[in-house]
This record gives C-alpha cells, structure tokens and sequence, in this order.
C-alpha cells in the first residue's frame, strides 16, 4: 500500500533519482519487481562499475524507493513500492482540483494487486543498540534517528547500564518538534538485550566515553562494536534556549553520523573493514555535525 510520506521525503526521493544511474537502477528494480537484484547485476544493467554502484544504492534506500533485503552477506534490492506509491499519491494528491480521473488517474499505474506481494516479502534488517549510562538522551535521540533514516533497513534499539527512570523530558520534546514518533521510547537496562529472547545485535555503538567505568555485557562474538563519543546533556547549562540550541547541535551530530552509518557499502566491506568505517564515523576530528 502506499506509505504516507511529508515534503520532506519527497524533496529527498525526488533527488535520489535526479541522477542518471540512479534513474536507471529504479527503473530496472521496478521491472524486475517483485523479484530482488543484487547489486553487481544492477551494475551490469546500468553499465557502470560495481564498486560505485552500492553508494548510489544506498541513496535510493535512504530515500525510500528501495528496500535491501540481506542473505547472509550478500545483499539484495527491491523496489519499494509503498515507497513509490506514497511519492505518486503525494505529487497527483491536489491534481485537476482533487478530481484526478480527469487527467487519467495516476493511481492505476500501480494495481492494487502488488500490496499483497509487498506486504508478504520478508525484508531483513541489521540491529543497531546504542549505549550510553543512563539511556535517556544521547542513545534516545539515536534510536529515534536510525528508525526513521534506516526506513526498515535497521532496527534501532537503545540501553544503559544505569537507567534513568525516563528520558530527558527537553529530548523528547525537541524529538517531537522534529518529527519523530516518541511513543515507545524508554530508558532500560541493556540487561534486556542479554536473554535468549532478546534481539540478536549486529552493532553496539557507545555514545559516550565510558559508561561508569562499567564492561559491557556478553550480547555475542559477531556484534561489530564502535565509539561515537558526544556531549552529555545533562551537563548543558544555561537559559532554556541556550540549551535548545544545544540540543539541537548533538541531534545534528548524531544524525549526521547515522546518516554515514547507513550509507555504508555492507555487502562489499567484510567485518573489520565496516569496524574501521565506524570507528572513524566516531572520530570527531572527520566527521563535523
């Protein structure tokens, strides 16, 4: 079905595609649809080298119009249509005054048909936890940034190893004005990630310099682990728009780094070359907010 989606996704989709082998690659996965492309065949489709052909990939991922779906470390591409058809209903929503039967009615150029093969397609995902001690602000922002940027590439979880009772009340509400879905962020113990039950992490991300002098728990030998130290804001201080304006800048640190994280070539890098790309996401002297 389609998915319901702002200006601002639609300025980004929209410039996802205006670049030729990006162009290209959508259409292609669009005809292929609902079968999934790995990337070197894509590349061969466009006639362009394979090595540049996961950056673009990833563009069109973070915009939407295409999902990854991930068996063991080769990494397929799909045409999202919930994606495609948000987009389409967005541009058509106002045409010929609301009556948009008038000029053919954009919306039958996708049956109704493809939600039920959209829906039942199984989309793999990495899990992403981010630490820090009390969980209620730096790791909160990140979960909430990686939920929406990732756009069900990744899972996004957060925990500490001392929890606070609840989030940064100035947090949560920034996160709100921003646009983000708060409802089921909490602060909790990452005890939580360490039962059979639990999640399966494929990256630990700490968001701060040492949590309490504290070893992180047992959650596995293939997790990749990274280090994106940032500014406490509980040490903010101030008038309420100094911290503001505070807030604002680690939200931009945070989701410039995720923005980078979630551009990563994973199907060409093995593990310690995506372990050395996180740490130098993490390294403050590369990346700038």
């Amino acid at each position: 079905m389609s998915r319901l989606i702002d200006e601002h996704d639609v300025i980004e989709s929209l410039g996802s595609l205006a670049q030729p082998t990006r162009l290209t690659a959508f259409r292609h996965l669009l005809a292929a649809h609902p079968a999934s492309l790995p990337a070197g065949e894509i590349a061969r489709r466009c006639d362009v080298p394979h090595n540049t052909m996961s950056t673009h990939l990833s563009i069109l991922s973070r915009a939407g119009l295409i999902a990854v779906e991930r068996q063991g470390r080769v990494m397929n591409y799909r045409a999202d249509l919930g994606g495609f058809r948000g987009l389409v209903t967005f541009l058509a929503r106002d045409c010929c005054g609301g009556r948009p039967e008038l000029c053919g009615d954009l919306a039958r150029l996708l049956p109704h048909e493809v939600e039920d093969i959209e829906e039942t397609v199984m989309t793999p995902a990495f899990n992403v936890l981010f630490l820090c001690t009390h969980n209620s602000a730096r790791s909160i922002m990140a979960e909430a940034l990686l939920q929406k940027i990732g756009k069900g590439r990744f899972n996004a979880y957060s925990a500490g190893s001392d929890p606070a009772l609840r989030p940064v009340p100035e947090v949560i509400e920034r996160l709100k004005m921003l646009g983000h879905d708060v409802t089921k962020l909490r602060c909790k113990s990452w005890n939580e990630f360490t039962g059979p039950n639990a999640p399966r992490m494929d990256f630990i991300i700490a968001l701060c310099d040492t949590l309490d002098g504290q070893v992180c728990p047992d959650l596995g030998e293939k997790i990749i682990t990274g280090a994106w130290p940032l500014p406490d804001p509980a040490k903010f201080t101030g008038s309420p728009t100094e911290r503001t304006t505070l807030l604002n800048e680690l939200y931009a640190m945070i989701r410039r780094r995720i923005e980078i994280f979630t551009s990563l070539p994973f199907a060409s890098l093995d593990k310690m070359a995506v372990k050395a790309r996180l740490d130098e996401i993490g390294d403050t002297k590369r990346v700038s907010p």
